[in-house]
């Protein structure tokens, strides 16, 4: 998973919560800014691919494939948990930002 990604959605989420609360009067997207549902869509692509392609190589050495070496399946396997994990932490914290700016009184 990229971090620049993730630095750009907390990027645009701190922003939000910046003009929710009143602390600036920009209420134009900045231009050229990434939009957060395509950031956030491409980033749970790019976990899922890799999921999908570790799963893959797991079957395909538990079928007998020898072209699979039992260490890449297990590397492969390791970065698939590590990048959900951390797409877990994401949306936990994606969540949290959400709830701190419902909770904002106006």
């Amino acid at each position: 998973m990229d971090t620049q990604g993730i630095e750009q959605m907390l990027s645009v989420l701190r922003t939000t919560a910046a003009q929710a609360s009143g602390k600036t009067a920009e209420s134009a997207p900045v231009a050229g800014a990434p939009d957060f549902a395509q950031v956030l869509k491409s980033s749970i692509d790019k976990v899922n691919s890799t999921q999908q392609q570790a799963d893959q190589m797991a079957t395909q050495l538990a079928a007998g494939d020898t072209s699979q070496n039992l260490h890449e399946v297990m590397i492969a396997l390791q970065t698939a948990s590590v990048s959900f994990q951390e797409m877990v932490q994401v949306r936990n914290k994606l969540v949290t930002a959400y709830q701190d700016v419902m909770n904002i009184q106006v």
